[in-house]
């Protein structure tokens, strides 16, 4: 029993005792802890004071050079402030300079004003005392004209108004005889040499301009290498030949000519297109419908460009300038327009060449009678057709765009549809007349057979659905392309009777005219 309680005894002892010693080692742990977390907070405190500094350090870097910065600024102000002063001042300086050196030229003027009013005193003296010496004379000579005056009354028993008025009278019979016999002089002389004198002005002006005569054709010959590509140029079952006609309007003959074909058409710009397309499209080697197409839209708007360029060098030739370009343009599309077979174009270079030595003969002012010549038929080349005469629509345009008025009555005068109200009208005229005159120089029918070919074309453009018209065969034949979302395949035949009937009751021509309406359905996709 007692050894049992000593055993409990001893084990609540030892529980004491570790207990204890449990209590200790905790402490210590603690302790131990506590000292760590003091080191690592001292640590953190010094890196933090040392961060610190180097951060205090940097403002004071950044503050110093902002400091730097701001003083700079603050001396360039102080600078050019002090610039602009010193500037001033320099002008001040300059200026009281020049008012001391003013004021010096104004003491020394005085000065010689001073002398210059002394003399002048001295001069009027001078002339007050030769004036009263003049009254004296004139009064003695005045009384001795009046002596002598009456002294003539009492010998011709006339007084002075009547002797004075029987001399004028007959002063103004003589000059009135001597007038009326020069004037009849000088209309004679005038008679015998006026029409003497305007012949030798026209005959100089038209020996002093040499140029070839007009021809205009209606055909252009293109000329190739060989006979192998009349081939390529028809196409499989002619389709390449019929796309060139239909995109041109040119007709194109394939004969037995060697190495050559002809381009057939009225209107020189499609036949120049169509020589152009055809030079390209062979030099190129793809001929199809399609490049075809392409081909001529480029070279049509390739003849516009040269349409502008070629009027651009006229005016230069000419020596031409200040011209608007909307009339440079209309003075190159005179290049591809005939009047009664003479080339627009050369026509008014002509006519404006004529005028120019004309004017010059006359002592007029020749670089305006150039300017009216080359300008006076621009009315025949409108973008549309108009119902105005040329002579007034041209009129018109050269108002438009700024022409003196010389020039505008010039253009409009020249076929006497309005009154002449200048010597360059006159002069339009006359050197107009001079080279539509010339032996060869224009062809009437030609013109009327180009009209006809246009009233074709026109006949078929009043009529809706029509896209294109051309008159080819001569006007044999009038080839009409109609849209096929407007025109069905009934309503073409319908539209050829209908055309065919309008050419016979509105037209004269002789043969017969064959109407030929197309109507193409295309299908187009795009593969991407």
């Amino acid at each position: 029993m007692n050894d049992i309680v000593m055993y409990i005894i001893i084990g609540i002892v030892g529980l004491a005792i570790g207990f204890l010693i449990a209590k200790m080692l905790e402490k210590n742990n603690a302790s131990q802890t506590v000292a760590s977390a003091k080191k690592e907070a001292a640590s953190i405190v010094k890196e933090a004071t040392i961060e610190g500094e180097s951060i205090k350090k940097d403002k004071m870097l950044q503050a110093k050079e902002k400091f730097f910065e701001l003083k700079s600024e603050h001396e360039k102000v102080i600078n050019s402030r002090d610039k602009k002063m010193g500037d001033a001042e320099k002008r001040i300086r300059d200026k009281e300079s020049q008012i001391s050196s003013e004021l010096a030229k104004n003491k020394k003027s005085n000065a010689d004003l001073e002398n210059k009013k002394s003399d002048l005193e001295n001069k009027k003296k001078d002339y007050d005392e030769r004036l009263s010496v003049l009254d004296k004379k004139k009064s003695e000579v005045d009384k001795m004209h009046r002596s002598q005056i009456e002294q003539l009354e009492v010998i011709s028993s006339l007084s002075a108004d009547e002797a004075k008025e029987q001399l004028m009278h007959s002063l103004k019979e003589e000059a009135k005889t001597d007038a009326m016999a020069f004037v009849q002089n000088s209309v004679e002389e005038a008679k015998m040499t006026a029409q003497q004198e305007a012949k030798k002005i026209i005959i100089t002006t038209i020996q002093r301009i040499g140029t070839e005569e007009a021809v205009e054709n209606c055909v252009s010959v293109f000329n190739l290498e060989s006979d192998d590509v009349k081939g390529r140029i028809i196409g499989r079952e002619g389709r390449n030949i019929r796309a060139i006609e239909a995109a041109t309007g040119v007709e194109i003959i394939v004969d037995d000519t060697p190495d050559a074909i002809i381009l057939s058409c009225f209107d020189s710009v499609r036949r120049e297109i169509a020589r152009l397309s055809l030079h390209k499209l062979v030099t190129d080697g793809r001929i199809h419908p399609a490049r075809i197409e392409e081909i001529v839209k480029k070279t049509t708007k390739q003849i516009e460009e040269e349409i502008i360029e070629v009027g651009k060098r006229t005016v230069i030739d000419l020596g031409i300038h200040g011209l608007q370009p909307e009339l440079i343009k209309a003075v190159g599309r005179m290049k591809y327009r005939s009047s009664y077979g003479q080339n627009l174009l050369q026509h008014s270079r002509e006519v404006a060449k004529l005028c120019g030595v004309m004017a010059s003969e006359l002592g007029l002012n020749s670089k305006l009678a150039k300017r009216a010549g080359l300008l006076h038929d621009i009315g025949k080349v409108p973008e549309s057709e108009t119902e105005v005469p040329h002579a007034i629509l041209g009129m018109q345009w050269a108002e438009k765009y700024g022409e003196k008025p010389e020039v505008c009555n010039a253009i409009g005068a020249h076929h006497d549809e309005i009154e002449m109200t200048s010597l360059l009208s006159p002069i339009v005229q006359v050197c107009d007349a001079i080279s539509g005159a010339r032996p060869g120089a224009r062809r009437q029918v030609l013109d009327s057979y180009i009209q006809r070919l246009k009233d074709l074309e026109d006949i078929a453009f009043g009529f809706g659905g029509v896209n294109k018209a051309y008159a080819i065969q001569a006007g044999r034949e009038l080839r009409v392309m109609v849209e096929s979302e407007k025109v069905t395949d009934e309503k073409a035949a319908q539209l050829s009777f209908e055309i065919s009937q309008k050419i016979q009751t509105d037209m004269t021509y002789p043969g017969q005219v064959k109407v030929t309406v197309i109507r193409e359905t295309r299908a187009v996709n795009i593969a991407k």
